[in-house]
């Protein structure tokens, strides 16, 4: 993705979560120049990738599958006396997915924070990372109601709702109404070792820098100050 592209879902993003009156912490709006001065007092948010990240999942067309996120607090896989939970903000577009997968070690809930669209999230049980199970039912839990649904059935969630994913459950998500804000609550959030994807996907863009970035995203860390 090219910077100039991702600089501007950002300045959408930041738009959208305002009109959602939702309220990010001051870390957000740093620019690079400010965290080149940030001293190692802000680790946290370095070593946890707290802050911007967004996805196209590897598939070249962010529109139609990818995802916003911004990662407000989380603990660290490699601290086990740290912070057991993660809290995270997404953003889904009109029309866009994110693609099967599941989670090993991370249970979540998914909330629909705000609009007036519906988000829809098809669930299957696993054999593997590769494998579907289409023939066990799933268990659900949405907002304290804990059934069993058909493999493949779309949940679907309006504003105020969430859904449980416990560990091991396939699932893929999109909105066909509306921009939604979606919240994430969960165990600790390992991006690099804990997104099991059925089909072959890459969780961090690759970056075409053709100009400077307006805020940096998680994995751009390296660049500003390092303790």
């Amino acid at each position: 993705m090219k910077r100039s592209t991702i600089n501007n879902h950002i300045r959408e993003a930041k738009e959208f979560i305002a009109r959602m009156n939702f309220s990010l912490p001051p870390f957000a709006y740093w620019s690079p120049e400010e965290w080149k001065t940030r001293g190692p007092e802000y680790n946290e948010i370095r070593e946890n990738q707290l802050g911007w990240d967004l996805t196209d999942f590897g598939s070249g067309d962010y529109d139609r599958i990818g995802l916003f996120l911004f990662s407000i607090r989380n603990g660290n896989i490699k601290n086990p006396k740290g912070k057991p939970y993660a809290e995270k903000l997404l953003i889904v577009k009109q029309g866009q997915v994110t693609p099967y997968h599941y989670h090993q070690s991370k249970m979540e809930d998914i909330i629909n924070r705000g609009s007036e669209g519906t988000l829809n999230i098809q669930l299957f049980c696993s054999v593997d990372a590769r494998t579907m199970d289409k023939k066990s039912d799933v268990p659900v839990s949405v907002d304290g109601r804990n059934y069993m649904v058909k493999p493949g059935t779309v949940i679907s969630l309006g504003t105020g709702e969430s859904i449980t994913l416990k560990q091991g459950v396939f699932h893929q998500f999109w909105s066909d109404d509306a921009m939604l804000l979606l919240g994430e609550v969960s165990m600790v959030n390992d991006d690099h070792k804990d997104n099991f994807f059925l089909e072959k996907r890459g969780r961090f863009p690759a970056i075409e820098e053709d100009e400077k970035p307006l805020h940096l995203l998680v994995g751009d860390y390296k660049i500003g100050y390092r303790a």
